[in-house]
């Protein structure tokens, strides 16, 4: 009778466990958790922390007595193995009360996942500070706030997980300030779809501070401070670190197995470890990149998920099944807007060398005419030879997590923009429009690779000499006149045909709109009529506004005060709105370039 032992639960080693038994239902199985908890949905703790799930037992998926009624699998909660003796083929375990024993193993697996980083910063380990990775972290922070007059906290870092936190934390009345060193919030996003979030971030009043970093943390008679390296002190009820997390491999390091970058454990395509008795798998692991073939973490559920199923089918079965690497297909919610990205991004591959085109695109949920229609941002990345599709970002209110969808399959089946034009999806007004946004940009992605139409970026644009290039915005009037890129000059799409001698034919023309849809026209009408440098924006004004406007939103809290009906305001009390005011809804959803502007500004002509 073969004999597997598990070190870890959660998604990796629980899953392995439920696989094995299914497999073979004479096996001894064996599974170790130095928690308590052996099998929750770690994704829901914030949400828990914010009141979204209200019922604390929801975030537990089995307990060690489910696991023994349902699968017979002896899960020995609150025991962590110390080390591995390679040669005779045991651990030894340590009991929560110190003692230790050994257990023999034909078949290891490890999925000890990973841990938060807690950098050496001056007063990091004042009580007020926290880590959420599991379910006692949810606890103390949920616990602290509800026994403490909690005001104002400040999350440091502003990945997945801490924008999730200030979300939750803001739904429960909190203040929030999020302190990060990079330049842009969800590194990895490229910069100018995070701006879309910094954007929306403002609108919510969450106060954040880019390209600064905590320097220490203070405890003063008033509280604690958080000072940061350009001087400014925030005062704060209580800290969330969310800066990131390492492989906790050091199991695997004493043991002598083979490591990779940040002292993952390296899998081959089996997730055998360099010890062929010994399986790994989820955020303790590294492996090759299937795009860039760079060794890589995926600190991810999905895949630990079914990293688990195909370790137990190698183990039983024989090593037949073969692991791919993911792709790193990632969705998260930030307030209204909802992120999501799968494969690498434009500054990924820029670092690694490999060649690629990069384009935007801005549509609508679905169908325009329909009600409620919201917009979506795309940008993908591919390859100039041949189309393959390297990555895709997207930010939108509504129908982002299907479109990632659509784009990870292209993806994980090494597809390109060209497939992505073929994608058949399921259409009615209600949910996508005849051609889908990710049909839209594998057809953009079409004219540029095959020569329809050249682009430029938002970037470039401050880099270009203005005595050699003509900017022409193609918008209405009424739209230029509400903001344009400075030095351009206005000629309507619509007029372009019947003004193309105010145009200079010896000057470099670049063309843009507000999504680069009717700047197309313009080019193609352009390049038709003899003028032969002619640019596109990619992304249109929208994505170049939104990039080169102020990104952080320090301060806000520093003028605040709290009104005759403890409400808590910004700037002078004289600034509370008056009673009888009135507002007038413009409902401008789902309408095309320049509609929504037009329709603004009839509203507006309107009211006295």
């Amino acid at each position: 009778m073969p004999k597997y032992l598990i070190v870890g639960g959660v998604a990796g080693g629980a899953t392995t466990a439920a696989r094995l038994r299914r497999l073979d239902e004479q096996a001894e199985i064996i599974m170790f958790e130095r928690g308590e908890y052996v099998s929750y949905a770690n994704c829901g703790l914030p949400y828990y922390i914010g009141d979204t799930i209200s019922e604390r037992d929801r975030l537990f998926v089995q307990t060690p007595q489910s696991f023994k009624a349902r699968l017979n699998v002896d899960v020995r909660n609150r025991q962590e193995v110390v080390a591995i003796d390679r040669s005779g083929k045991s651990v030894t375990v340590r009991r929560a009360d110190g003692t230790e024993y050994s257990e023999s193993y034909d078949k290891l697996v490890l999925s000890p996942g990973a841990e938060p980083l807690r950098p050496p910063i001056p007063g990091i380990q004042d009580e007020l500070i926290f880590t959420l990775r599991n379910v006692p972290d949810t606890d103390r922070i949920k616990d602290y706030i509800e026994k403490h007059n909690v005001h104002h906290a400040v999350i440091v870092g502003a990945g997945f997980i801490g924008l999730e936190m200030a979300e939750n934390l803001h739904q429960k009345g909190i203040r929030v300030t999020i302190v990060e060193m990079a330049e842009q919030v969800m590194t990895p996003l490229d910069y100018e779809m995070a701006a879309a979030v910094h954007q929306h971030l403002k609108t919510k009043n969450v106060e954040f501070y880019l390209k600064d970093a905590v320097n220490s943390f203070v405890r003063e008679k008033s509280g604690l401070q958080v000072r940061l390296k350009s001087g400014r002190s925030l005062p704060t009820d209580m800290v969330i670190l969310s800066i990131g997390v390492r492989p906790d491999s050091k199991l695997a390091e004493d043991a002598g197995l083979e490591l990779g970058i940040n002292k993952g454990i390296k899998v081959n395509e089996y997730l055998q470890t360099s010890d062929p008795d010994i399986y790994a798998l989820g955020d303790a692991i590294v492996y090759p990149n299937p795009i860039t073939g760079v060794e890589s973490h995926t600190y991810l559920a999905g895949p630990a998920n079914k990293q688990g199923r195909l370790v137990a089918d190698n183990i039983v079965k024989g090593n037949k099944k073969h692991y791919k690497g993911s792709i790193s297909t990632a969705i998260a919610k930030v307030f209204d807007l909802t992120v999501g990205a799968t494969g690498v991004s434009e500054k990924v591959l820029r670092k690694a060398g490999i060649p690629y085109i990069s384009s935007i695109i801005h549509a609508s949920s679905h169908a325009g005419y329909y009600p409620d229609a919201l917009p979506l941002t795309i940008k993908i990345v591919f390859s100039p030879d041949d189309g393959k599709l390297l990555g895709g970002q997207i930010v939108g209110f509504d129908g982002v997590d299907k479109r990632t969808d659509m784009l990870a399959h292209i993806l994980k089946h090494g597809e390109s923009i060209y497939d992505m034009q073929e994608i058949e999806h399921a259409y009615a007004p209600p949910f996508s429009s005849a051609k889908d946004p990710v049909n839209m940009a594998g057809m953009v992605a079409d004219n540029i690779i095959n020569g329809m139409m050249k682009i430029i970026h938002w970037d470039e644009i401050r880099e270009l000499n203005l005595k050699d290039t003509v900017l022409i915005d193609v918008r209405t009037p009424e739209e230029n006149a509400l903001g344009t890129i400075e030095g351009s000059i206005n000629i309507p799409v619509d007029e372009l045909r019947g003004r193309l001698s105010e145009i200079p034919a010896n000057k470099k023309l670049i063309v843009f709109c507000g999504t680069g849809l009717r700047s197309y026209f313009a080019y193609r009408i352009l390049v038709q009529s003899g003028f032969t440098d002619v640019w596109n924006l990619s992304g249109g004004y929208i994505t170049y506004e939104s990039a080169t406007q102020k990104q952080s939103n320090e301060d806000i809290f520093s003028a605040e005060y709290i009104g005759k009906d403890d409400h808590i305001y910004q700037g002078k009390e004289a600034a509370l709105p008056k009673a009888d005011s009135k507002t007038v809804d413009v409902d401008a959803s789902g309408l095309q370039c320049p509609g929504p502007i037009m329709r603004l500004k009839n509203e507006m002509d309107r009211l006295s």
